[in-house]
């Protein structure tokens, strides 16, 4: 009975605590409020997030916002094709040390953050997008056969440019799968327009307070990791994953569209996104509605077409609503 109030009082802090994180960066954003919440729900289940919109939507302000409140050291990476894993991870230099001798030193990269986003991450190279998967996986650098971890919490969130594909180099499934949500940041409507414009059109940034420390956002991921989910919700969700492959029991339209679907790491995606929505609504389990609620986020990069879904330029999402409909 203790442990039931525990989580009763950690959860109702972590409500608490999320509002006021939202209201602190809609200081800064304006509007947005789905984009938002989506965006804390990964970094409260402790995964990256891949940002896809057009230039000039606030991506890279959104981020560096989220690090300011959180309390995070931020660290950022410009994409370019000629950028190298070096550049990211960091590399070893000749440096003397007191006595005069000259030693091996690791300059870190500026992976060595909490939160690091990556612009333009399908600008950079197969080679350098690979260097990112130890960091997004493993939370660690490997070089010269020493194993450094990075500092905790870590996230990676990226951007990319739907639009422009000239010079671009789109990231591989594996990749793509290491991230928890890709999140589709939509064009603004005419009066949340209008409000940037009064909000921005001075030179003066809002004074945002960091809501919460690095310790703080440890302690409530602990916190919401613990929201029990009953079997018949992880059967629904697991259903689900195996209804965006290929199969007998599939959709004439998975089956006709999809090359393959989501993998395991989506169903982890579900339960662990479902139980901080959960959390939020102020309910100690997780139900069906959480899960389609998360659905697809979680789920739109990970189901990969084949060539005739290619051809005929079927929407993803709109598989996903069918089959969560």
């Amino acid at each position: 009975m203790n442990d039931v109030k525990e989580l009763e009082a950690g959860l109702d802090e972590f409500r608490e605590t999320f509002s006021r994180l939202k209201e602190e960066i809609q200081k800064a954003i304006v509007g947005y409020d789905e984009l938002l919440t989506d965006t804390l729900v990964a970094v409260f289940c402790r995964g990256h997030v891949l940002l896809e919109g057009v230039p000039g939507l606030g991506k890279t302000f959104l981020v560096r916002t989220l690090a300011q409140v959180m309390g995070l050291q931020p660290g950022r990476i410009q994409c370019t094709p000629d950028l190298m894993p070096a550049d990211i991870l960091g590399t070893h230099i000749v440096n003397e040390n007191d006595d005069g001798r000259r030693v091996l030193h690791f300059e870190r990269g500026p992976v060595f953050a909490n939160l690091v986003l990556v612009d333009e991450v399908n600008r950079a190279t197969p080679k350098t997008q690979a260097a990112l998967l130890e960091v997004m996986q493993e939370g660690g650098v490997t070089a010269g056969g020493e194993t450094m971890k990075l500092p905790q919490p870590f996230f990676v969130m990226a951007t990319q440019n739907p639009m422009e594909m000239e010079g671009t180099y789109p990231l591989p499934e594996a990749q793509a799968d290491r991230f928890l949500f890709k999140l589709q940041v939509p064009f603004p409507d005419h009066q949340t327009l209008v409000e940037i414009s009064r909000r921005t059109s001075a030179f003066d940034e809002p004074d945002l307070a960091a809501i919460v420390s690095g310790e703080d956002l440890t302690r409530f991921q602990k916190t919401v990791a613990q929201v029990p989910v009953a079997d018949h919700i992880t059967s629904y969700a697991a259903d689900l994953i195996l209804s965006t492959h290929p199969g007998e029991k599939s959709s004439s339209m998975v089956n006709d569209y999809v090359s393959y679907g989501a993998s395991p790491r989506g169903l982890q995606a579900l339960i662990r996104s479902a139980r901080v929505h959960a959390a939020l609504d102020g309910r100690t389990a997780v139900s069906e509605a959480d899960i389609r609620r998360v659905g697809l986020s979680a789920l739109r990069h990970r189901v990969i077409l084949n060539f005739q879904g290619e051809a005929e330029a079927i929407a993803v999402d709109g598989l996903i609503k069918e089959l969560l409909d």
